[in-house]
C-alpha cells in the first residue's frame, strides 16, 4: 500500500512538472523568445534561465562578481531582495556575495566593503545606515572603477552613484497623515524605533513627527535592535500606558512587536489604531486577523534585482549607462488587499 501511494506521488510531482514546464514553454512561445529559450526550458532550465539564454548581444554574459554588503544579513526581511539579486544574476549570467554584519555594526560592513574593494569585485551594493561611515569606502571603490550603489537606506554626499529604495522620510510623512486621519487629535501616540539615528528609520520617524507632533501626545520608544528584545519593549510600554490611542513603528522589527502585542490584548478591538512598516510574518498575520490596522510595503525584492542591474548595465556598457535614483514605493496593505500577501511569494519572502 505504502509503496502503491509513493508511486502515484512521484507520478503526480511527474505530471505537476511537466505541466508547469509547458506552461513556462508556452509562454516564452508566446513572448516570442526564440528557440534558444525554448530548447533551454525543454532540457529542464528555469524560465529565468531559458530567458537568460535569449540575452541579446549589447548584454551578452558577463560572469561579474557583485557584492551586496547589509546591516543585518539574517534579518528575514531581506529574504526578497536576496532573491531579487540572485534572479537578476540569474538572467545576466553574473554573481553576487552577500556579506556585512547581523546586528547593523557598521565597522564590520566597512570592513565588508573594503574586502569586496581589495577583491576587485564588478560592483558594491550597501545601505547607508550611517552618515559618514562609508564615504571615504565609496571614494576608493568608484577611484578604481567599482560602481557604488546604496540601497534601503542612502547617504547621497557618499558620492555613491544611485540609490535604490524608499524616499524613507516621505513615507513617514505618509504614515502620520494615515494616523492623523484615523486618531483623534489630542490623543497619546507612541512611536517606535529600534535604533535612533540609524539611516534606513530615522528619517521615517522624523517624517511621522512632522505632521504629528502639533496634534498629538507624541511618546519615542526606543526598542533595540534584538526581535525579541523589540517585542518586549512594546509590550512593555502598553502595560504602563493603557490609556494609548495609536501605536506605530518605523522599522519591522517593531512593528511585529506591535502587532503581536495588538494581538493579545485586543488593542483594535478597544480602539487603539497600529501600524508600522514592512511584512514580516507576525505584522501578516496580524493585519489578516484584524489585530493591526495597516503596513507599508517598500517592495525589499527591487531592492535587491535592482543593484545588480544598474551595476551590470554599468559595467556592460563601459560606463555609458550610470545607475540611477530608484524609489522601490509605498503601499499601504490593510485588511482589504491583504489576501495577496498571505500567499507563499518569492517577491515578498515566503
Amino acid at each position: 500500500m505504502e509503496r502503491d501511494q509513493l508511486d502515484g506521488m512521484q507520478q503526480a510531482e511527474q505530471l505537476s512538472i511537466e505541466v508547469s514546464r509547458r506552461s513556462a514553454l508556452t509562454m516564452l512561445g508566446k513572448l516570442g523568445l526564440g528557440a534558444a529559450a525554448l530548447g533551454a526550458l525543454a532540457k529542464g532550465a528555469s524560465p529565468l534561465e531559458a530567458m537568460a539564454e535569449t540575452r541579446p548581444e549589447a548584454l551578452a554574459k558577463h560572469s561579474y562578481r557583485f557584492v551586496l554588503v547589509n546591516h543585518v544579513t539574517t534579518n528575514p526581511f531581506f529574504v526578497p531582495t536576496k532573491t531579487g539579486a540572485q534572479d537578476a544574476c540569474t538572467l545576466l549570467g553574473s554573481s553576487y556575495n552577500w556579506t556585512g554584519s547581523i546586528n547593523s555594526n557598521v565597522g564590520e560592513m566597512v570592513t565588508a566593503m573594503q574586502t569586496a574593494i581589495a577583491g576587485s569585485v564588478d560592483g558594491i551594493g550597501v545601505p547607508m545606515i550611517d552618515p559618514s561611515a562609508f564615504n571615504a569606502p565609496t571614494r576608493n571603490a568608484l577611484r578604481k572603477g567599482i560602481p557604488v550603489i546604496s540601497y534601503n537606506a542612502d547617504v547621497q554626499a557618499s558620492g555613491r552613484l544611485g540609490y535604490i529604495g524608499q524616499e524613507l522620510f516621505a513615507s513617514g510623512v505618509s504614515m502620520g497623515q494615515r494616523i492623523a486621519a484615523n486618531v483623534k487629535p489630542g490623543s497619546k501616540i507612541v512611536l517606535f524605533i529600534a535604533t535612533p539615528g540609524q539611516g534606513n528609520i530615522q528619517p521615517r520617524i522624523d517624517g511621522a513627527k512632522s505632521v504629528l507632533n502639533a496634534k498629538y501626545n507624541v511618546s519615542t520608544i526606543t526598542t533595540g535592535a534584538d526581535a525579541n528584545g523589540e517585542r518586549s519593549a512594546v509590550e512593555a510600554f502598553y502595560v504602563g500606558h493603557k490609556d494609548v490611542k495609536g501605536m506605530f513603528a518605523v522599522d519591522g522589527g517593531s512593528t511585529e512587536g506591535v502587532a503581536l502585542t495588538s494581538k493579545k490584548y485586543g488593542l483594535q478591538k478597544k480602539g487603539v489604531y497600529t501600524g508600522g512598516f514592512d511584512l514580516v510574518p507576525g505584522t501578516v498575520k496580524a493585519i489578516g486577523t484584524g489585530d493591526m490596522g495597516f503596513t507599508i510595503d517598500q517592495q525589499p525584492y527591487l531592492q535587491g534585482f535592482f543593484p545588480i542591474l544598474q551595476m551590470f548595465l554599468y559595467k556592460a556598457s563601459n560606463t555609458l549607462i550610470s545607475p540611477s535614483d530608484t524609489n522601490t514605493g509605498l503601499k499601504f496593505v490593510t485588511s482589504a488587499n491583504i489576501k495577496s500577501y498571505q500567499s507563499s511569494s518569492p517577491f515578498e519572502g515566503s
